[in-house]
């Protein structure tokens, strides 16, 4: 071997290395750097549905967007998240998002509770946030939550003065105290609003099991619109895609006068509802979307650390007062709006006081 070669190949090899090198310090930093010299770096954990869900993560992510958009940063840099395949992904995706330099850490529904806890603990000058569940003793946790039975019960109100068969169902997807707000209040506002006008109506209720399962969800509305339900409201996350799928399928093989509907959660659902009627119409069949503040909530506890007034230790609670809930104006007709919007006003005089929990 010449000495030219000699030289080639002891470049080569040092190139080598230093490539190695640099793969093993980088590891897997899905997330991107946090900005580790200020205060105001954010990171959202999500669940399994992941941030595309058209539901509860996607509503926590638009409040990150928005304040990336405030603070003119890009995503990876000031803002990131970090999705979830299962359960086992929660904690590991906590500690990388605290070690990637992230200040302020968010736990995007109640089954990250103990992740949060555990993090929280073993990152003491970070903050952290449970959404959507309370975490007591930890001063470096904010905790929040929804009276989404409010809202939940406008919707209610809403389909009473809507179906026209006098049956309505409910679709949620795992068991929960969190999702019983969601059943409690729309049943309660279906039986009020139906008082109201002397008629009867019922409500089917059935679970999917989790919030994954946008089969099994699909089947439970077709069973529902078979038997007469002209009016689906679902709080089942991912799967509650499911819901507009059956009922996008049956709409199609109708006129747009026997249309079925589909009450959508978390965010804005309407575009969900588009479709064309049997005879080639463009309708929509969202009736009206419950809305859960998570925008607004990920978004002012972004800008209360930045400005070191994160509420550590602290349980908010957004409720219809303050627009931390509401409804859609959708596609209500004015009867079904102005009763939703009545009721509100009596919700919020303390007139009207919503169950939390079914009997």
């Amino acid at each position: 071997m010449n000495k030219k070669s000699r030289r080639l190949l002891s470049l080569g090899a040092l190139a080598a290395i230093l490539s190695l090198t640099l793969t093993a310090c980088s590891g897997k930093k899905q997330g991107g750097q946090g900005k580790k010299d200020t205060k105001d770096s954010i990171a959202l954990i999500t669940d399994s549905n992941g941030v595309d869900d058209h539901s509860f993560n996607e509503a926590a992510w638009s409040g990150f967007k928005e304040y990336g958009q405030n603070h003119h940063y890009q995503k990876g840099k000031g803002y990131q998240y970090f999705e979830s395949s299962s359960a086992a992904d929660y904690t590991p995706n906590f500690n990388q998002a605290a070690e990637s330099g992230y200040q302020t850490i968010f736990g995007v529904g109640y089954s990250l509770k103990d992740a949060v806890k555990a993090s929280a603990k073993k990152n003491p000058k970070k903050n952290f946030v449970i959404i959507d569940d309370v975490v007591t003793g930890q001063k470096n946790v904010a905790s929040v939550t929804f009276k989404s039975n409010e809202s939940s019960y406008l919707a209610g109100v809403a389909a009473a003065y809507t179906t026209k068969t006098g049956k309505v169902g409910f679709v949620g997807g795992a068991k929960s105290a969190i999702i019983s707000l969601f059943e409690a209040g729309f049943k309660q506002g279906v039986a009020d609003g139906a008082k109201a006008q002397h008629k009867k109506i019922a409500v089917s209720t059935q679970y999917v099991g989790n919030f994954t399962s946008t089969d099994k969800a699909k089947s439970i509305a077709q069973s529902m619109y078979s038997s007469n339900c002209d009016i689906v409201y679902q709080a089942a996350g991912n799967a509650g895609n499911g819901i507009f799928q059956e009922a996008k399928a049956y709409n199609q093989t109708r006129s747009s006068a026997k249309k079925v509907w589909v009450i959508g959660v978390d965010v804005d659902q309407s575009n969900l509802g588009n479709y064309k009627t049997k005879d080639g119409k463009k309708d929509n069949f969202t009736l009206t979307s419950v809305l859960k503040g998570l925008n607004v909530a990920t978004k002012t506890l972004a800008e209360d650390a930045a400005n070191s007034k994160f509420p550590g230790g602290k349980h908010l609670v957004y409720t219809l007062k303050d627009n931390g809930v509401s409804i859609t104006k959708g596609k209500l007709d004015a009867p079904a709006w102005n009763a939703a919007q009545k009721a509100r006003k009596q919700i919020i005089a303390g007139k009207i006081k919503v169950a939390t929990a079914t009997k």
